[in-house]
């Protein structure tokens, strides 16, 4: 029992309570750990802030280029819509401009060839009666030349011969018109 007894006597510290050593060390311990963090903490909550604010900085930033972005967009896509409308309308007015000109060029052309056509009837009734005019002299002269063997006189009197000719004319003239008026099964 000596034993028990001894190391009872030596141990007259507390169970609950360490060694003053013990508490000692560890309060240095302590006040060492807590320098560091009073020290070292202030900066390190520096550098937390402005990291923070850099992201939040950074987030803010993005959110005001992605609304610009999006403003741009509508701005790209109403412009688009604009210039497909623009587009649109100069194609219709060319259209209309186009079908405007091939009507006038239709008009223009048919008016040209109805102004061919008229002087082309006036040429072709000049060359008529220019060759009519020829056809009646040079039967007339014909006529003058058959009439004067027949009478047997000259007929180089220009009245005579013009009295001749008309009255021969006329009696062609007379016979064709009556030869055109009457049916062909009476002739």
């Amino acid at each position: 029992m000596h034993a028990f007894v001894t190391a009872a006597e030596e141990s007259t510290q507390s169970v609950l309570l360490p060694a003053t050593y013990d508490i000692v060390w560890s309060l240095v311990v302590t006040a060492i750990i807590a320098a560091v963090f009073i020290k070292v903490l202030p900066k390190f909550l520096k550098v937390l802030d402005e990291r923070t604010a850099k992201i939040e900085g950074g987030l803010e930033h993005a959110e005001e280029a992605q609304a610009e972005a999006q403003e741009l967009l509508e701005e790209y896509k109403q412009q688009l819509a604009e210039a497909r409308a623009e587009a649109a309308r100069i194609r219709d007015d060319a259209r209309t401009e186009g079908a405007a000109i091939v009507a006038e060029l239709r008009q223009k052309a048919q008016a040209d060839a109805a102004r061919i056509v008229e002087t082309a009837q006036r040429q072709i009734a000049a060359e008529r009666q220019q060759a009519a005019e020829s056809l009646r002299q040079d039967v007339g002269e014909l006529a003058v030349e058959l009439a004067s063997r027949i009478v047997g006189e000259s007929l180089s009197d220009q009245a005579r011969q013009s009295r001749v000719v008309d009255r021969f004319l006329e009696e062609l003239e007379s016979e064709s018109a009556t030869a055109a008026s009457t049916p062909a099964g009476e002739r």
